[in-house]
């Protein structure tokens, strides 16, 4: 072999066994990840918000294991939220115990304003100074098919007749623009989907006066029906009745009622209709 084809030889094997150790000093490199680093964005700032952690219906005595406190955007927090940055201990049920005034959906913030701070019931709780909550018997004929629900605004209407003529009768309307609080004890609405239930009572909201007035005509009346009120004709909040129902000036105003033939001496005071 001559000398030029040794030499060739010579340069191609070492040529190969470079090549070779530079491949596997490339294979044995950990591979190298190019790491993106992503816009974050800006940070929400957040609180924790007092809800409730589950329905709580009208009227409700509210407990601790009621309610519980939810991360919120403080940019999306309203006026009147409890927030645990501002009341930590939450309502303070136990030294200040609260009643709902209004409903409430899971998840909802618990805002002071639908809530009664009182450990009684809940009627002796939302009836205004000077009010009281008066029971008549109703039924489905005189309770607009069954359509009248609490806080809706009512007549009520008395029926009666006429001496001791069974085919002769009168109606008036006694009492105007009255405040349903309750049927049977039902104190809200149902939710949708449940069946509503015709109550056999209705509990009214009347000043004293005008609960001698309705005392007066459950006496007299054969019937006493409950009309309801448009909500247009219902805004004002002003309740007026018969005062013609009550007689006398002062405290002790008599009043006869002839029913069935048989006389009754009941004793009334004058009637202030205003609420």
């Amino acid at each position: 072999m001559k000398v030029a084809q040794l030499a060739a030889l010579g340069v191609a094997v070492i040529a190969g066994g470079g090549a070779y150790v530079v491949a596997n000093n490339l294979s044995a490199q950990p591979e190298q990840v190019q790491q993106v680093q992503q816009d974050q964005g800006p940070r929400i700032e957040l609180d924790e918000v007092l809800v409730a952690a589950s329905n709580i219906s009208l009227g409700t005595s509210l407990k601790e294991g009621m309610l519980e406190w939810k991360a919120w955007p403080k940019e999306g927090i309203a006026e009147g939220y409890i927030t645990k940055s501002s009341f930590p201990d939450g309502l303070g049920l136990d030294q200040d115990p609260a009643i709902a005034r209004g409903s409430f959906f899971a998840g909802e913030p618990i805002r002071e304003t639908k809530l009664v701070r009182s450990d009684k019931g809940y009627m002796s709780a939302i009836l205004p100074a000077g009010q009281q909550a008066i029971a008549t018997s109703i039924s489905t004929a005189t309770s607009a098919g069954g359509f009248i629900l609490p806080n809706d605004r009512v007549d009520v209407i008395m029926t009666r007749r006429v001496g001791q003529n069974d085919d002769v009768f009168t109606t008036e309307t006694i009492l105007e623009n009255v405040r349903v609080l309750a049927i049977d004890q039902t104190i809200e609405e149902k939710e949708d989907g449940e069946p509503v239930v015709v109550g056999e009572t209705a509990t009214l909201q009347l000043s004293p006066d005008q609960a001698k007035i309705l005392t007066v005509a459950q006496q007299m009346a054969d019937r006493l029906s409950l009309a309801l009120r448009s909500l247009e004709d219902s805004g004002n909040e002003v309740t007026t009745g018969a005062n013609h129902l009550l007689n006398g000036s002062g405290d002790n105003g008599r009043i006869k009622i002839i029913k069935y033939g048989s006389t009754q001496e009941v004793i009334t005071g004058s009637a202030q209709t205003n609420n």
